[in-house]
């Protein structure tokens, strides 16, 4: 898929799972999606990851619970309410659940 087709179904699928995420929050999403380390994955799936990894780094308590001690895992299962939260607030067609495994 050349880069300009890939752009296009990306921009779909951010589309369709986040129809009311702010324009703040779509394009680092968007870049995120694009990038080198979701380049083998299907579209759809790219801009999942990309989705929850931009939350939980910028609208959750995420990285202070690391820098407080947590690990990976359970910073994670902390924070998946709040992801929650950002992901109802802008009408996503999906949530995360708790077990659901990322990257």
């Amino acid at each position: 898929m050349s880069g300009t087709s890939r752009q296009r179904v990306i921009g779909k699928a951010l589309s369709a799972l986040l129809p009311m995420a702010p324009y703040a929050d779509t394009e680092p999403i968007r870049e995120a999606a694009l990038s080198a380390k979701f380049r083998t994955l299907p579209p759809t799936i790219a801009v999942w990851l990309a989705t929850v990894a931009h939350v939980r780094h910028e609208h959750t308590a995420y990285d202070r619970l690391l820098s407080e001690g947590y690990d990976r895992e359970a910073a994670r299962f902390f924070v998946v309410d709040e992801i929650n939260t950002v992901l109802t607030r802008w009408r996503a067609t999906r949530l995360l659940e708790p077990d659901d495994e990322e990257e």
